[in-house]
């Protein structure tokens, strides 16, 4: 693609996402699969499945972060239900900010694993499994080296876990999963910066994500970049059914086959065209970008620039210079930065525009 026919195209996906906001008709056609369930987590016989103590006969499956090998004899069984829009916490822009560091080097974080109903646009809503009530999760930012104390506890109906890619822990015992009531307890220190992915380990992996189970942790390195505006992008995949009530199901058969509805930055599709990321002339830019997946990466852009640097592993070593796109891959996360020294709007997107077109495309507004 080259000459003005990438304008042209970004400036079409942009006409199309705007107009799509006030279609509430648009998921009904999409829906072509029949509605399908989640995570059987409530399995008998734990003998034999490498489980630690307190998974028990006739309880929950302690999944240890196991991926969708994990056995499941009713895909129905428990999928996140479908409640009344009403429900649903009023829709926000989720905050790009990267959250400044604290002062402190002992993090102690406690999040609820949840199962609500999530606002994508003002009049719909996603039956969603995730931590604090919002898909993606908290932004949890640190410094290489820091301690993190963490706890998760199980508001939900079924098992959940938490799985921090910036760990180097025993999974077994650390990424375990808890029934609804109960929590788990660990700590690790990250020994490497950059953009991880922290997400729901219980099987299947892929119900679990796909449901909203996901967010960024942000390790900053001990000696600082550049000063720079610095804003989180976590692309992820939401695959459903029509809606009911408002309220958009989750199929399981899509996420299988890998046929997103949506896909989108930060939880909402087109946010950032009705809401710019606005920067000023001159301020040095840096995007740190999580792939949650389940299953697809993301080819990141900004039209009308080119990278100074893209980090595939920690910054500030080793950086790749004069990027024009970068694939960031399910389950990864990289760190892209340029000079916005050129005023004007610039598309940010998952140059796979199949599915950029789907939700994944914001502006970055240079203002003078």
């Amino acid at each position: 693609m080259s000459g003005l026919g990438e304008p042209r195209l970004v400036s079409r996906m942009v006409s199309a996402a705007e107009s799509r906001v006030s279609r509430r008709g648009f998921m009904a056609s999409a829906s072509l699969a029949a509605l399908a369930g989640a995570v059987a987590c409530g399995q008998e016989g734990q003998e034999g499945q490498g489980a630690p103590a307190g998974a028990r006969r006739g309880g929950p499956l302690n999944s240890n972060s196991r991926l969708d090998t994990a056995l499941i004899r009713d895909p129905d069984a428990h999928r996140p239900q479908v409640t009344s829009i009403d429900e649903a916490a009023p829709y926000r822009v989720y905050d790009p900010t990267l959250p400044a560091l604290s002062d402190q080097t002992t993090h102690r974080v406690h999040w609820r694993s949840m199962e609500v109903p999530v606002r994508i646009r003002p009049e719909l809503a996603m039956a969603a499994w995730c931590f604090e009530g919002d898909v993606p999760g908290p932004i949890l930012h640190i410094r290489e080296g820091d301690t993190i104390e963490f706890t998760l506890t199980n508001e939900g109906d079924v098992p959940h876990s938490m799985d921090f890619h910036a760990a180097q822990i025993d999974p077994h015992v650390a990424f375990r999963s808890v029934p609804k009531g109960e929590s788990v307890t660990f700590t690790f220190r990250p020994r490497y910066a950059g953009a991880y992915m922290y997400h729901c380990g219980t099987g299947p992996v892929l119900m679990h994500i796909g449901a909203g189970m996901y967010g960024a942790i942000i390790v900053s390195p001990r000696d600082p970049l550049p000063e720079a505006r610095e804003f989180v992008l976590v692309q992820s995949e939401y695959y459903v059914g029509e809606p009911e009530n408002g309220v958009l199901p989750l199929d399981y058969q899509k996420m299988a086959a890998g046929t997103p509805d949506y896909v989108v930055f930060n939880g909402r599709p087109d946010q950032y065209i009705q809401n710019p990321i606005t920067v000023q002339r001159g301020e040095r830019v840096r995007f740190w970008v999580v792939s949650a997946g389940p299953s697809h990466q993301c080819s990141f852009h900004v039209v009308g620039e080119q990278f100074d640097n893209v980090w595939l592993g920690a910054p500030p070593d080793n950086p790749l210079r004069g990027v024009q796109t970068f694939a960031v891959p399910p389950g990864g996360g990289m760190v892209f930065d340029f000079s916005a020294d050129v005023p004007g709007n610039f598309p940010f997107v998952n140059h796979g525009f199949g599915h950029g077109q789907k939700g994944a495309i914001g502006f970055l507004r240079v203002e003078e």
